[in-house]
């Protein structure tokens, strides 16, 4: 019997951190999500990914917990390789270069702290750099207003976030780029990619998912918690298909132009709100969050999350997309109705429902517009109302 061939594909899973900020007792790749750890989740994610070798690299001592965290996981004791780390993450990367198989050309750097990133970040990265990228990093649209301030605190300017993103992993690369950059670092960089890039190489992006955040504090713990659980829970009781409702109205009087349905609608009042009061977005946001049983968009997007401040229906519905696939659910379909005597739906409909199926990985989406012959706060143009209707299913 012949043996599978060694794959060409190597991830290095870097999970060496104290997790000093985290303050779980422990590394913070060890700490427990439910009764398994950060790593063994994080493993999970790479092991549903492509054939690769995976590297993981710990803190000294945590060898034979890792090697049987990754068994744990799914891992196939010829495909995972076990390495200890150093003080800096560059030192760890280096350390997990040093244990590649001669075979590889394609190496992925993933922090083990973005425990729940989706197979599919790991499969569009691998494609990019097969295609020729010398260095590619997931990234996700960057939602908070961001302020440049001096070292009193002063603000000093705004800054253009439409030019902005948040950088995630695992950053991909050629073997021989990142190897050769490891090389030659004569000081430490933020991420990998940014060590690629002062080599002279071109860093390209591919789409993210909101899903995969690092889990760097306690807060964020308490959420990767409950999005574990709430997948668990999913898991457990369905394996058909759900749908939710959902419903969002907002007044007129906001600042600045209207945005709805994912579309800016120039010479119109803007809806008031504390994002952009994309009533349309919102409405599609609830009916999805019913149907996975995640709670409401109030739970989610609340005025005690400065981040979706002023953000459009882009930023909502990709964090609402994240949210779902976590939970292992996918989108069927969204239909959406509208009612409003202003503005004027027919000329917008089928971009309207193109921008909304875009920023839902695809799913259709169905919009529809009416008036109230008058009737209510619509009907006298006080606002917008929107009714959604959403199909999910399980992954």
């Amino acid at each position: 019997m012949t043996s599978a061939p060694a794959p060409r594909l190597a991830i290095i899973v870097v999970a060496a951190g104290s997790g000093t900020r985290l303050n779980g007792g422990g590394p913070k790749a060890f700490v427990a999500l439910d009764e398994h750890t950060i790593l063994h989740h994080a493993l999970r994610g790479v092991f549903s990914g492509p054939d690769a070798q995976t590297i993981v690299v710990v803190p000294v001592g945590y060898e034979t917990e890792a090697l049987a965290s990754a068994r744990a996981a799914g891992g196939r004791d010829d495909r995972v390789t076990v390495v200890t780390g150093a003080q800096t993450r560059q030192q760890s990367v280096a350390a997990g270069l040093a244990a590649l198989g001669a075979e590889v050309d394609i190496v992925l750097v993933h922090d083990a702290a973005r425990a729940l990133t989706p197979p599919a970040v790991f499969d569009r990265v691998v494609a990019a750099v097969a295609a020729g990228a010398a260095a590619v990093i997931p990234t996700v649209p960057v939602v908070d207003t961001i302020k440049r301030v001096d070292t009193d605190g002063r603000v000093v300017e705004g800054v253009d976030r439409s030019e902005l993103a948040a950088a995630q992993t695992p950053q991909g690369f050629r073997r021989a780029e990142l190897e050769a950059a490891v090389a030659a670092a004569d000081a430490d960089h933020t991420d990998d990619a940014a060590l690629v890039a002062a080599a002279g190489h071109a860093v390209v992006t591919v789409a993210g998912d909101a899903s995969s955040f690092k889990i760097t504090t306690a807060p964020d713990l308490k959420r990767a918690r409950a999005l574990v659980s709430s997948s668990a829970s999913a898991e457990a009781a369905n394996d058909v298909p759900r749908v939710g409702l959902g419903t969002d109205v907002h007044g007129f009087g906001g600042e600045g132009t209207l945005w709805l349905a994912g579309l800016e609608w120039p010479g119109e009042p803007a809806l008031s709100g504390h994002s952009d009061g994309d009533a349309v977005a919102h409405a599609i946001v609830d009916a999805l969050l019913a149907a996975s049983g995640l709670g409401d968009i109030g739970t989610h997007f609340g005025t005690d999350r400065p981040e979706f401040a002023g953000a459009h229906a882009e930023a909502f519905l990709a964090h609402t997309l994240g949210l779902l696939h976590t939970a292992g659910w996918r989108v069927g379909n969204v239909a959406v109705q509208v009612q409003a005597n202003r503005p004027r739906f027919a000329a917008r409909r089928e971009e309207a429902e193109r921008v909304l199926s875009a920023a839902l990985g695809g799913a259709p989406v169905a919009v529809s517009a009416t008036t109230t012959d008058g009737l209510g706060f619509t009907g006298r143009t006080e606002g917008v109302a929107a009714f959604a209707t959403a199909l999910v299913v399980p992954i």
